[in-house]
């Protein structure tokens, strides 16, 4: 009975030492909340960078970095405070990319009104040199219809972009 209990003495001494041995070895809590954090900026570095390039980039990468903050919110809490506010799209990245997607929208705008007065050009130039054919009169019809259908395209991307950068500030 006595080498009983002294076995199982042993025994919880040894696995007492194996636990405060496995504790020694894991990194501390704060150490591991940053690695994890390290990681996570790494995963959202190319969302950044596309954000620069492209404005839909965000609404894209949005819902993942949602569901980020909520699975590892102390890791986000480092990194809001070192990025000076919510990582990775903090107030001042949605603002900066609103403004290029509606600077953007404007240039395209300029552009296709352009390329469209030369092509309603020619083709008035077609119709009267035809003498009003019908051939030409569809012709000028169909510049018409393709500006207004890819106006009309173009705008209602830009309008649900445009929502979509909004209601994230």
């Amino acid at each position: 009975m006595l080498i009983l209990v002294a076995a199982l003495l042993v025994a919880a001494a040894l696995l007492k030492a194996a636990a405060m041995v496995a504790n020694g070895l894991r990194p501390p809590r704060a150490e591991a909340t940053r690695t994890r954090a390290a990681a996570l900026v790494s995963v959202f570095a190319p969302a950044c960078a596309e954000a620069e390039r492209d404005a839909r980039a965000i609404l894209a990468w949005e819902p993942l970095s949602r569901t980020a903050h909520r699975l590892f919110p102390e890791e986000f809490a480092l990194l809001d405070e070192a990025h000076g506010g919510a990582f990775p799209f903090g107030k001042e990245r949605l603002l900066a990319a609103h403004s290029r997607w509606t600077a953007e929208w404007l240039a395209w705008e300029r552009a296709h009104d352009f390329e469209f007065k030369l092509k309603a050009a020619v083709a008035e130039h077609e119709l009267a040199a035809s003498g009003g054919s019908a051939v030409a009169r569809a012709k000028l019809d169909a510049v018409e219809r393709e500006k207004l259908d890819l106006y009309q395209q173009r705008y209602q991307e830009y309008i649900r972009i445009s929502k979509g950068l909004q209601a994230l500030l």
